[in-house]
């Protein structure tokens, strides 16, 4: 079984080397017309191993979208974050490292939008999709999808439409794929010493509330899998998972 993260794990360090496993939640597909309103970082170290987490509802300053898809109600992002809140401390969980994720692009488009609306171009970072990888290694898979992709590994449940559970469940698949035989070990040697090359931009930490309380983060978790087939799937629970500091 492959390994899981601690769940008292909370955050990484910053200006690591190795994978940011990302994975986020929109009001709609468009990078251009819609909004952010979950994203969730796993990092791993260069051998793949965890490192951190992160994690937070986002408020989309307007509606929140397909709650169908996501699960996540207009009600839930209440005093969430705004993505400039929180954008410092994604440009250090990013810094050096690889971006991963399943259908990358999509990930990756969505935060260029996020950060190019408040002025932060992001640099050029080498990206790693499992997606790609899962079709290339996994040829039981049935489907392309991450729950199909899951399935074909034997990773089990997990939480679907949570950025926190699809990021986890990425970070296992990219595991479970470099692990097959058929994967070459230096796929990402490259990769890994081009992230560690790219200049990435800093921004000041966001400035605490008017009301002076810190910029609080709000969680959606589910207890770590893997679970069976057929079990029910445990409820996930919102808790406010801490606070950025108040810091200029």
């Amino acid at each position: 079984m492959l390994p899981r993260p601690t769940p008292a794990t909370s955050e990484a360090l910053p200006g690591g080397r190795g994978f940011a496993v990302v994975d986020v939640e929109a009001t709609g597909r468009s990078p251009w017309r819609h909004r952010l309103v979950e994203v969730a970082v796993v990092v791993l170290d260069e051998r793949l191993r965890p490192e951190g987490e992160f994690a937070t509802l986002l408020d989309p300053l307007g509606p929140v979208g397909p709650t169908h898809v996501h699960r996540i109600r207009q009600a839930d992002v209440e005093g969430a974050p705004r993505f400039r809140e929180i954008a410092p401390r994604l440009l250090e969980l990013l810094a050096g490292r690889v971006l991963v994720g399943h259908h990358v692009s999509c990930d990756h488009a969505f935060l260029d939008r996020e950060f190019a609306r408040i002025g932060v171009p992001l640099p050029p970072v080498p990206l790693l999709c499992t997606m790609r990888l899962a079709r290339d290694h996994l040829p039981e898979v049935r489907g392309h999808g991450l729950a199909a992709c899951a399935e074909a590994a034997g990773l089990g449940w997990y939480p679907a439409h949570t950025a926190l559970g699809d990021a986890r469940v990425t970070a296992e698949l990219l595991r479970h794929c470099v692990g097959v035989p058929s994967c070459p070990p230096d796929d990402w040697a490259g990769p890994l010493r081009e992230a560690a090359r790219v200049p990435w931009p800093r921004l000041g930490r966001a400035r605490s509330r008017p009301s002076g309380g810190a910029v609080p983060l709000l969680r959606r978790e589910a207890p770590h899998g893997p679970w069976l087939p057929g079990s029910a799937a445990p409820e996930l629970v919102l808790t406010q998972a801490g606070a950025m500091c108040s810091t200029a």
